[in-house]
């Protein structure tokens, strides 16, 4: 029980014990004495008289320093997370005569935080230029780099890391490479760099992509090693399909054509007779055939490596058509998309370039300056059409378009080589309204389906150099310091509170908190499809329905990539016990533990602030004045965002009680479980 309800039952007690104490004394000295008159009311008014004052007292406590203690307790606290908190609870009572006292150490904070800031400002104008030219030079880079320190932690990641590992979990600032790119031979690599910074070479199986991996120690560092990956999947597979048939050809042109030197040799120095001679000629003149068919296999495996498709890519069809917008409104040339786009397997560059140069060839000689572009599934291949309105072209007029090259350039491919490497060709023909023609060019179809993906708007942060100064992750966890501990703050939806009984999670929010950083992008945010129905009474909290989750995985996909995303890090929750318990019931299904240290801010906060009331989420926001943006109160990652600004908040008040470490923060837990318990 707080110490506040504690009080008010003791002056409750004392109140009516007193009064009524009273009451057995007045009403014994009245049959005793049977007084009349004023005697009468003083002997009843002297008896009841110290209960109702013990009564009123207690009122005017409350109102005059019980509640001002309250509020001040409020006000401190705020003002221990934030000078600059909203100052709402002014001292009153008989405390009024701190309100001097509490502006002055206000302002004696705010002015040295301002100092700091002032003697910070000059040598932060630098940091800020440099960071602003690594980022720019970070974003424009396309090959995936990656930063990690001597603890394989990453420092830093570019936006093509992060694009190249999307549906990753474990890509983030302070996680281990171990997670991200689990192969034993990469960490071996790792430990054992050059630290003169000459790079080593790594070829990486990666999720059924071979990435080449040019690693480097950075020089004059702490052994930060920097990694550039580079995806050679395509280089690969083009690789094999002309290393296994050069590998045959090769030894047998060298095996004719040393036996034809040894031939011409015997011929030139004399001294042999006829028969030799004619069998020499015959053995050269087989050699020579069987020479001229190697030479002739070889110059076509070196037209087919010309015209590789191992350089097509999956291309989206309106993307194509972006790419064209540019060059062709210069030229006062509009083409207009039309029907449903599909993937395409292209080399873009030369596609591009083809339909730019055609497009031009179109325009001078139908004198046209409005086309249309349209892209249709065949029989196993897509067709790509630009359309005008008049007559197809003759079949003599595409072969000699075919001959013409790409740019006037003697290296330059024809647009027929193009076509060849699409393994395509093209032709003319004419609408059923007879008023349109187009020209077909067939390419190779994708195998993926659905769009591309919405491009994800960049991270504010994809760099943090402090991570290098924090402890080896090999330190005793307990031992660490709470701003130093890679911090998981979670919450969990579910169709019910009666999870033993069969409630199922709906959605999983998940955000990392590093250095003591809050980090904006490093979230999860996954609904989850529980196979049963949502009761409209759990409706009524979080707001989803049926069909919101009915498209999403299932929790045996999900829950293995919250795993992943979790690491190593410590979870955090407020009411930790019941998402907790959900993770758990759903995890022991699909094999997944959760068997890392939990930190509880609703245990937390009562733990600071015993003898305040309540200690719930919404409660504690309007305490410390943390907002909820429109529409996220009672979604997973809205909580869960929330809940790790009141983690930073209460941080600082745990410093300053001495609890510094998480076993010293544990603790704290497990001492206010006890007291509630008992």
């Amino acid at each position: 029980m707080p110490a506040r309800h504690k009080l008010l039952s003791l002056w409750l007690l004392l109140s009516g014990v007193t009064f009524f104490a009273g009451l057995l004394c007045a009403a014994w000295l009245d049959s005793q004495i049977q007084p009349t008159g004023n005697l009468r009311l003083i002997i009843w008014g002297v008896s009841l008289a110290s209960g109702l004052l013990i009564f009123l007292l207690g009122f005017v406590l409350e109102a005059r320093l019980m509640r001002p203690l309250r509020h001040l307790q409020v006000q401190v606290a705020r003002m221990a997370a934030n000078p600059d908190a909203q100052d709402d609870y002014p001292p009153e009572g008989w405390l009024e005569t701190l309100q001097p006292d509490l502006n002055q150490l206000r302002q004696g904070w705010r002015q040295d935080r301002a100092l700091l800031a002032d003697a910070r400002i000059q040598g932060a104008k630098d940091a800020a230029r440099i960071r602003q030219e690594l980022e720019a030079l970070l974003q424009v880079l396309k090959l995936p780099l990656l930063l990690c320190d001597q603890h394989q932690r990453l420092l830093l990641f570019n936006p093509a890391a992060e694009k190249l590992f999307a549906e990753n979990p474990a890509l983030g600032l302070g996680r281990r490479l171990e997670e991200l790119l689990p192969a034993p031979s990469l960490i071996d690599a790792l430990q054992n760099l050059p630290k003169d910074g000459s790079p080593r070479q790594l070829l990486l199986p990666h999720r059924n992509r071979w990435f080449l991996c040019d690693l480097r120690r950075v020089v004059a560092s702490q052994g930060e090693a920097l990694l550039m990956l580079e995806d050679t999947t395509e280089r690969q597979q083009s690789d094999m399909r002309w290393r296994k048939p050069l590998s045959t050809l090769l030894p047998a042109l060298r095996g004719h054509a040393a036996n034809l030197a040894t031939a011409g040799e015997l011929l030139s120095n004399g001294g042999t007779t006829a028969e030799l001679n004619q069998r020499l000629q015959l053995a050269m003149q087989e050699d020579s055939q069987a020479l001229s068919g190697l030479i002739s296999e070889l110059a076509q495996l070196l037209e087919a490596l010309h015209l590789d498709q191992g350089q097509l890519t999956d291309t989206w069809s309106n993307d194509l058509w972006q790419a064209l917008t540019p060059s062709l409104s210069q030229q006062e040339i509009s083409l207009t998309p039309i029907g449903i786009p599909l993937w395409v397997r292209a080399d873009t560059p030369s596609l591009l370039g083809l339909l730019q140069k055609v497009i031009q060839l179109l325009q001078q000689v139908t004198n046209k300056k409005d086309f249309e572009a349209e892209i249709q599934l065949g029989n196993n291949r897509v067709y790509l059409d630009l359309i005008w309105q008049g007559q197809p072209l003759h079949l003599k007029q595409l072969k000699e378009w075919s001959e013409l090259p790409l740019a006037n350039e003697e290296i330059s491919p024809k647009l027929g080589d193009i076509l060849r490497r699409h393994s395509s060709d093209w032709w003319s023909l004419a609408d059923l309204d007879q008023n349109f023609a187009r020209l077909r060019m067939p390419l190779p179809a994708a195998t993926r389906v659905y769009p591309p993906l919405p491009t994800i708007e960049a991270r504010p942060e994809f760099h943090d150099f402090s991570i290098a100064d924090l402890p080896p992750p090999t330190n005793e966890l307990g031992q660490l310091a709470l701003n130093q501990l890679e911090l998981v703050v979670f919450d969990t939806e579910t169709t019910g509170l009666e999870l033993r009984k069969g409630d199922k999670i709906i959605s999983i929010g998940a955000c990392r908190i590093i250095n003591g950083r809050l980090l904006a992008q490093e979230v999860f945010d996954q609904k989850v499809n529980p196979g049963r129905a949502i009761p409209p009474a759990s409706t009524k909290i979080h707001g989803l329905v049926d069909a919101d989750v009915e498209k999403s995985p299932p929790i045996s996909v999900v829950l293995p990539r919250f795993r992943e995303f979790v690491g190593n890090g410590v979870l955090v929750a407020h009411n930790a016990a019941f998402d907790l318990l959900a993770v758990t019931l759903e995890g022991a299904e699909a094999g997944i533990e959760f068997t890392m240290p939990v930190l509880d801010t609703l245990l937390l906060s009562r733990g600071l602030d015993e003898n305040l009331e309540g200690h719930g989420l919404d409660a504690l926001a309007k305490r410390f004045q943390l907002t909820f943006p429109p529409n996220t109160r009672h979604t997973a990652l809205g909580d869960a965002r929330v809940t790790a600004e009141l983690l930073l908040t209460l941080l600082s008040r745990l410093e300053a009680r001495g609890i510094t470490t998480l076993e010293a923060a544990l603790e704290l837990q497990n001492t206010v479980m006890h007291n509630k318990k008992s």
